[in-house]
């Protein structure tokens, strides 16, 4: 049963390393991966020394850290709410709406977004006019792009992100809760000592998980939303990457790129892991 998932995470995951050298060599079409000359590390450097490498990688960290500070723990808040709900037909009702966003398409979010915040023409853009705002367009802002982002990106994820806590949360002993009851215990006690202690280790391996990925801002979404306007503050490295590899047709560039990007990821994900490991003693292994 094990089998078929080893075989596409080598192929789709491990084989294509044998690409990680582009990042190293000057990229030939006519001559394959290992035909171009060997550079070493000339094209990390070229990056570090970028004009745009600060710009950048401020960007990229900006938006992640508050998708992390914000996004992260607005999962556990709903499902802490979920649970505390006795009305079984409400909770389901509540439970299908907010899982519902997560099954639309980044494609089709975009659309949304840009429809509801259109100053002239957006449901949103109507309502900050009237009430004194005047015509802002909230996604050509360089101040509020980050939030739109953000906040988007929780309205469409957090309900699904929720469900591995509502799990989490369904294992815990009914007893413990007849137990608080008898003993007079408020909801925020019942949360405090019986609900949080059981999420702990699962906020733990996602934490640290999520850092695996905390330059990771993806590249749909935001590649979507930018727009001359915004770029100041929306150009990241995913989009950098595509642009420069794609676009600008310099393989071995944004192979470089992309992979300091990965390394990063991968300093966050063990140093996390050693930390909790040693903090918590919780870690991925």
């Amino acid at each position: 049963m094990v089998l078929p998932a080893i075989i596409v995470i080598a192929l789709f995951n491990y084989v294509p390393m044998y690409g990680i050298q582009l990042a190293f060599r000057d990229y030939d079409f006519a001559n394959g991966l290992t035909g171009g000359e060997w550079r070493g590390l000339y094209y990390f450097k070229q990056f570090i020394d970028s004009y745009l490498f600060v710009d950048i990688m401020k960007n990229t960290v900006t938006i992640s850290l508050a998708t992390i500070l914000i996004g992260f723990p607005a999962p556990i808040i709903l499902a802490l709410i979920l649970n505390q709900l006795r009305w079984k037909r409400a909770k389901k009702v509540l439970q299908t709406t907010v899982y519902l966003p997560h099954f639309i398409s980044i494609v089709v979010m975009v659309g949304l977004l840009n429809v509801l915040l259109s100053p002239n023409t957006g449901i949103v853009g109507y309502l900050m006019a009237s009430m004194g705002f005047g015509d802002i367009n909230l996604l050509a802002d360089v101040s509020t792009f980050v939030p739109v982002y953000v906040i988007s990106d929780i309205w469409q994820h957090c309900g699904w992100n929720s469900i591995i806590y509502l799990a989490a949360l369904s294992s815990v002993d009914p007893q413990l809760y007849d137990s608080s009851k008898i003993d007079g215990a408020s909801r925020w006690q019942t949360i405090k000592h019986i609900d949080l202690p059981a999420l702990v280790p699962t906020i733990i391996i996602l934490f640290i998980l999520t850092m695996g990925n905390v330059l990771g801002t993806g590249f749909e979404k935001i590649f979507l939303m930018q727009n001359t306007l915004n770029l100041p503050v929306s150009e990241v490295i995913a989009t950098y990457v595509y642009k420069i590899g794609i676009i600008s047709n310099q393989i071995s560039y944004s192979s470089a790129i992309g992979l300091f990007n990965t390394v990063i990821n991968f300093i966050f994900l063990f140093a996390t892991n050693a930390i909790s490991k040693r903090v918590s003693n919780t870690s991925l292994w």
